[in-house]
């Protein structure tokens, strides 16, 4: 077992350090499912059969040492240096591989748990949610607003609430689905989402905006235009960049894209049916919908709600719409 275990071990680490080089493409989720399975394996092997075996161990030496300590006394011998103790808390130690499998079988349980239908933490890499949320966010995705689903297979179990507008949400991006992205839900299925001269209009509609004083982003050490944006039933600030043009460029091929017309004054798409239309805060500055096209309600992870950490801004630590 103690081969076999440091080969198990030695994988797992392999696997972990080619991800982190970027030789594989990495899937924590899976990896955490697998984990959980071999630990799980080896807890119930501790628990029903080499726990019993140490104690079954323990036991016969602890008869045996009183055994011979009892033939020694009938010979007039009573002062006995056996160390029973000791020896019997050799016998019932875990062995080194029973603690790296079996004794975190807990803790990785646990964690996979939580991460899988409750809540998953997500580290914010870029700035197309800018001013909502900001590079190096640590934010937490609510995993069962939308319908709890099977970690791995993302299938769902439950049905949970639609994504409403003005959600912000976390989802498995379209063209790569391992990689999770997160953006602001615009257009739910049915919806004709325009977005024409940087003015979004949903259902023939233009969302009410107000003017904001200049955002300064520290990253790239310019002000840009803000506005408060509402959408559905909450409001959410927006950035423009003037020095960008109103055009998508460069739009790939994607599912439906026939749904969508694109012009120099931008893009109007009809959101099909299980899709959503996602757009990012930055407007200017986010590879979202109007490039890759729409989300299917397959790809959904969770509704992001609140940031619990930001290591160079305290104050950013609380919810957000």
């Amino acid at each position: 077992m103690q081969a076999l275990t440091s080969v198990v071990l030695a994988a797992f680490v392999a696997y972990i350090g080619a991800w982190y080089v970027g030789l594989v493409e990495g899937n924590f989720a899976l990896l955490l499912f697998l984990a959980s399975v071999i630990t799980g394996a080896y807890w119930l092997a501790e628990r029903f059969y080499f726990l019993p075996q140490r104690q079954k161990a323990a036991a016969e030496l602890e008869a045996q040492t009183l055994q011979r300590n009892a033939e020694l006394g009938k010979l007039g011998i009573s002062q006995v240096d056996d160390n029973l103790a000791e020896a019997k808390h050799r016998l019932l130690a875990q062995p080194w591989w029973l603690d790296w499998t079996a004794g975190l079988f807990p803790v990785i349980i646990g964690v996979f748990i939580l991460r899988s239908f409750l809540f998953e933490p997500f580290k914010i890499p870029s700035g197309s949610m800018i001013p909502t949320l900001l590079v190096g966010d640590l934010i937490l995705v609510n995993k069962f607003e939308y319908g709890l689903r099977l970690p791995v297979l993302n299938t769902k179990i439950t049905e949970g609430n639609a994504p409403q507008r003005g959600d912000v949400m976390v989802f498995r991006y379209p063209p790569k689905p391992s990689l999770d992205y997160i953006k602001r839900v615009i257009g739910v299925p049915g919806d004709e989402v325009a977005y024409l001269n940087k003015r979004l209009t949903v259902n023939g509609k233009p969302l009410p905006t107000d003017a904001l004083p200049e955002f300064f982003d520290e990253d790239s050490m310019r002000y840009f235009k803000q506005f408060e944006e509402t959408l559905g039933t909450a409001k959410h600030r927006v950035l423009n960049d003037d020095s960008r043009p109103a055009f998508v460029p460069g739009a790939d091929e994607f599912q439906f894209k026939a749904n969508c017309q694109y012009s120099v004054e931008g893009v109007v798409c009809k959101v099909p049916a299980g899709h959503y239309f996602m757009m990012g805060d930055n407007r200017d500055n986010s590879l979202d919908s109007r490039y890759w096209g729409f989300v299917p309600e397959k790809n959904i992870v969770g509704k992001a709600f609140f940031v619990w950490m930001n290591f160079g801004n305290l104050k950013r630590i609380g919810s957000f719409n």
